[in-house]
C-alpha cells in the first residue's frame, strides 16, 4: 500500500535506530521463546513523528511483531511502543485448546480409517479456528476519528468477515498509530525499516511501505481513508460507498474532513470533484491552493479522463441495446424533489455518457436471491449531477437503474449502489507530469 505519511523524518529515526543497534546503545531483546525456524530472522523498525495538542514533538518507535522489544541504553525522549496484544495474553488464548489439538495431531498420524480421519481433521480444524478467533478477539485498533474498532469488526467490512494473515496487527504502522489516535497526537512522518539478513525480499537498511496484506486491511480503517497516493501537493483516495465527498448540510463526517483531520496543512477546501455518497472510487482532493486551480481547470475543460464501472439490473442485450455508444441527456434538478434530476430538453444541461458492455452476469442479492444483471463501463464526458445513474434508469437511457440506487431505482436490505470509479488520469497540477490510477471494484 501507499505510504500513508512522508516518510523521509521517520526515515532518518529508523537509520538512526540501526546504527544504535549495531553499536550497542539500542537492544533488541527476546521476549518470548526463539524457535529454530525465527532464528535469524530480520525485523522491522518504525517510527512515526507526531505532534502533540501543544505542538511539541513526539516521536514514537517501535518493531514489528511482539515476540522481541527495543530497549534503549541511553536517555531518549522517544516513546517505545509495546505490542497492541501481549505474549502472555495470546498464549492464554490458545491454551484452552492447545491439548486437544495436540492429541488430535497425534490421534490422525496414527489413524487408519479414512472417515474416522477425516471426522477427526475437521474436529482439529474446528478448534483451531476457534483459537485464532480468541486471538483475533485480543486486538482492537484506536482511529484518527476518536473511535475504537475490533479486528473483527474491520476484517468484516474489508474482508467479508475472512479471517486475515496471521500477524495482522503485529506491524509497526498500526501499533504506532494505534498509539498516536490513542493519546490525541497528530502524525507527520512514518516510516518502516528493514533490520537484519538480507532475504529475497527485503535488504538491511531499506525503507518499505505497510504491507498489502496486513495492514491494507487496518491502516484504512484506522485512518478513514484508503490512500492510493500522495504527495505535497495531491492526494488520490479510494471513496468507500456511503461515505459524502464534502459536507452535507448536517452531516459533517466525509472524504475533505477526513483528509483535513489527517493532513491539518491542508487547504480548508481540497475537493476539486466529487463522487455521490453511494458511489466508491478514485477521488483526488488538492492539499494546495496552487494545486487546487489548476485541477479545477482540468476538470472544467474536460481534461481529466474518468471511468466507472456499474452493475445495471436488466439483461442490457437481450433489449437490443448497442455493445457500445454514446448518449445525450437533458436534465434539471427536480425543484419539488431535490436532489432528484428531471428530464427537461429545453433548460437542462447536457449530459454526454459513452458506453460499453462489458458482460451479463449473475448478481447474488444480499438475502440470496440469484438474477442477470449486465456490467456497463461508463465514460462520461460531461460532469453533470447523476450523470450515470440517470443514463441507467431514465426512459431516455437504458430505462434499467444501476443496482442500489436510492433515487432512481431500488436499494435492497444490505445493499449498496454498485456504481465505482475504477479510472482516473489527468496531469499533476504542478509538475505537468501524466497521472494515472485504476482502482478496481469490490462488486
Amino acid at each position: 500500500m501507499f505510504p500513508p505519511f512522508p516518510e523521509e523524518r521517520a526515515q532518518n529515526i529508523c537509520l538512526s535506530m540501526i546504527r544504535q543497534l549495531e553499536n550497542g546503545a539500542l537492544s533488541l531483546e527476546q521476549v518470548t521463546p526463539l524457535s529454530e525456524e525465527r532464528a535469524g530472522i530480520g525485523v522491522m523498525l518504525g517510527a512515526l513523528v507526531c505532534a502533540d495538542s501543544n505542538g511539541n514533538e513526539v516521536v514514537l518507535k517501535t518493531a514489528s511483531g511482539f515476540s522481541r522489544a527495543l530497549a534503549a541504553h541511553f536517555d531518549d525522549d522517544a516513546v517505545y511502543v509495546p505490542p497492541l496484544v501481549t505474549p502472555s495474553q495470546i498464549e492464554n488464548a490458545l491454551s484452552a485448546n492447545d491439548d486437544a489439538i495436540h492429541r488430535l495431531t497425534a490421534q490422525i498420524d496414527a489413524c487408519d480409517d479414512e472417515d474416522e480421519r477425516k471426522s477427526l481433521v475437521a474436529e482439529r480444524l474446528r478448534l483451531t479456528q476457534e483459537s485464532v478467533a480468541k486471538v483475533y478477539a485480543l486486538y482492537s485498533f484506536h482511529c484518527a476519528d476518536g473511535s475504537v474498532r475490533s479486528l473483527s469488526d474491520i476484517c468484516a467490512e474489508r474482508c467479508g468477515g475472512a479471517y486475515p494473515p496471521t500477524g495482522t496487527g503485529d506491524c509497526c504502522a498500526p501499533k504506532l498509530l494505534d498509539y498516536a489516535f490513542c493519546h490525541g497526537l497528530i502524525p507527520f512522518s512514518m516510516c518502516e525499516v528493514f533490520y537484519g539478513r538480507k532475504t529475497p525480499h527485503k535488504i538491511s537498511g531499506t525503507a518499505y511501505p505497510p504491507c498489502d496484506d496486513r495492514c491494507g486491511i487496518i491502516l484504512p480503517a484506522m485512518l478513514g481513508l484508503e490512500i492510493l497516493y500522495r504527495d505535497s501537493d495531491i492526494i488520490v483516495v479510494n471513496k468507500q460507498s456511503g461515505v459524502l465527498s464534502v459536507p452535507g448540510k448536517t452531516e459533517k463526517d466525509c472524504i475533505v474532513n477526513r483528509v483535513r483531520r489527517l493532513f491539518p496543512t491542508c487547504i480548508e477546501q481540497p475537493a476539486v470533484h466529487r463522487l455521490d455518497m453511494e458511489t466508491s472510487g478514485l477521488l483526488v482532493l488538492s492539499f494546495t491552493k496552487e494545486a487546487h486551480r489548476n485541477l479545477s481547470r482540468q476538470f472544467e475543460s474536460g481534461a481529466v479522463k474518468k471511468e466507472y464501472v456499474a452493475l445495471v439490473d436488466d439483461i442490457l442485450p437481450a433489449r437490443k441495446i448497442a455493445k457500445h455508444g454514446t448518449m445525450e441527456l437533458y436534465f434539471r434538478v427536480d425543484l419539488d424533489n431535490r436532489p432528484h434530476q428531471m428530464w427537461d430538453e429545453v433548460y437542462g444541461k447536457k449530459a454526454v455518457t459513452e458506453w460499453r458492455i462489458l458482460d451479463v452476469e449473475t448478481y447474488y442479492a444480499p438475502d440470496g436471491r440469484r438474477r442477470k444483471v449486465t456490467r456497463v463501463l461508463f465514460l462520461p464526458h460531461t460532469g453533470r449531477t447523476h450523470q450515470l445513474r440517470l443514463a441507467a434508469a431514465d426512459s431516455h437511457g437504458f430505462s434499467a437503474p444501476i443496482i442500489g440506487d436510492t433515487l432512481y431505482g431500488h436499494c435492497a436490505q444490505g445493499e449498496r449502489l454498485m456504481l465505482h470509479a475504477q479510472y482516473l488520469a489527468f496531469s499533476h497540477p504542478i509538475t505537468g507530469t501524466p497521472m494515472e490510477f485504476r482502482c478496481r471494484a469490490n462488486f
